[in-house]
């Protein structure tokens, strides 16, 4: 089905200009890159993928369903993203807060041409039909010459809060009565930020987003008039034969310039019992989701709130893993994980209907998964935070943060955890040229 080729490569800044200019000829487009971050579980450094031979796109009825049976009968490399809202496939809820993205619920489509990058090599699979093309893109990648990259977009962005501070932090008081009453545990409360008639050059906005945040689950995800510009540091969930790996974020921190101020604000956020009880709790809620489909006793809590540090911030990350059947269909594993905890809260259904009540906007992709399956049923997504969504037709830009409301939350830090988080987006969306 696809003719392979090999080639010594190195991924540096220039070539990876020249791989993703090279793309922007293609109306579907993504490229993960992990930044050369240290990660137990890399498969790659990074992978391109463009031009669909053919794609699924729906909302969210029965959608982990056709997704399943697009990803069985393709028996391919198929990439994509697939929204919050798909909870209304999983659960009895609905979304029905406002939308300006308008986003379909999923999208994957099965690439005409793959690079896969790892340390010193890459590796190119073209469907056959285009195999005749490797030689001639290959040649024609190596040999461009970028253009150089803009420092901003042509001005600033006006952007507006859906929701403001006063209104954030009644929500979250909403939240914790809902807390104090024993509804929940903890729920992600997230709030959206947004610009409207606005007009970003999506590679480069996504260029200096990444330089500035360099994380490991990064994305630049293109499907004719949509984008995605994914700064993620957070694994929403692989599977590598019949192992199967999550790792819920929930922690955080600021960096700070002086570096014993800032290694002191790492042990200060290991150390903190609110932030500690967060990721404990779900950390739990994974454990219970792959109990679903993991072979009896086989799931264990690798790491437990773990610091990680980041450009922009320190993290608090959980590594839990199961074994699972080899014959288990992988959509299978992500319809009884989704949506991923730590974007929801505890108890997961109770945590998201209070959610759809308390928030302003539709999440959309925010707070979904981009990432991709291969032909031998393995997968990897991300969780999509720390990401700017852009609808060119609409021109509507947005992005959305959030953080995980406990019994012992202070709505004002919450809200100003909220800031640190989208820092690095409204720096680059108004920056100036």
């Amino acid at each position: 089905m696809r003719t392979e080729k090999s080639f010594s490569f190195q991924l540096n800044e220039r070539t990876k200009l020249q791989l993703l200019h090279w793309a922007q000829q293609f109306d579907e487009v993504i490229w993960l890159d992990s930044n050369n971050y240290t990660q137990e579980y890399e498969s790659y450094k990074a992978i391109l993928a463009v031009d669909a031979f053919t794609a699924l796109k729906t909302d969210c009825f029965n959608a982990f369903e056709r997704l399943k049976e697009y990803q069985t009968t393709t028996a391919d490399w198929i990439f994509g993203y697939l929204s919050y809202d798909l909870k209304n496939d999983v659960e009895k809820l609905n979304s029905n807060n406002f939308d300006g993205l308008d986003f379909p619920d999923l999208y994957f489509f099965q690439p005409q041409k793959i690079f896969l990058f790892t340390e010193n090599t890459v590796t190119i699979q073209y469907l056959n039909m285009v195999a005749d093309e490797i030689e001639d893109d290959w040649n024609t990648i190596t040999n461009l010459t970028p253009q150089p990259v803009k420092t901003g977009s042509s001005k600033p962005l006006k952007i507006n809060a859906r929701t403001s501070k006063d209104r954030y932090i009644s929500k979250v008081n909403s939240v914790l009565d809902h807390i104090k009453r024993g509804d929940i545990y903890e729920a992600n409360i997230c709030q959206e930020f947004y610009s409207e008639s606005a007009e970003i050059a999506p590679l480069t906005t996504f260029l200096n987003l990444n330089k500035i945040s360099t994380p490991p689950f990064s994305a630049f995800l293109k499907l004719g008039e949509l984008f995605a510009l994914s700064a993620s540091p957070e694994r929403y969930i692989k599977r590598d034969g019949n192992k199967v790996i999550s790792q819920p974020i929930k922690g955080t921190a600021k960096r700070l310039e002086n570096l014993q101020g800032d290694l002191k604000m790492a042990q200060q956020l290991a150390a903190d019992p609110k932030e500690r009880s967060e990721n404990i709790m779900i950390t739990d809620l994974v454990r219970n989701d792959l109990s679903r489909v993991a072979q009896k006793g086989s799931v264990k809590v690798e790491e437990l709130c773990k610091i990680y540090t980041f450009k922009q911030v320190h993290q608090m990350i959980s590594t839990i893993s199961c074994e699972v059947a080899q014959t288990l269909p992988s959509v299978e594993i992500l319809r009884n994980t989704y949506p991923m905890g730590s974007m929801t809260g505890a108890p997961k259904i109770s945590a998201m209907q209070i959610i759809e009540q308390t928030e302003d906007a539709k999440r959309g992709l925010y707070s979904g998964a981009i990432g991709y399956f291969t032909p031998l049923n393995n997968f990897d997504f991300n969780v999509v935070i720390r990401t700017i969504l852009y609808n060119a037709s609409k021109k509507y830009v947005s992005y959305s943060v959030g953080s995980a409301i406990t019994a012992n939350s202070i709505p004002e830090n919450e809200y100003e955890e909220c800031l640190i988080k989208a820092k690095a987006m409204k720096t680059v969306l108004n920056k100036p040229k």
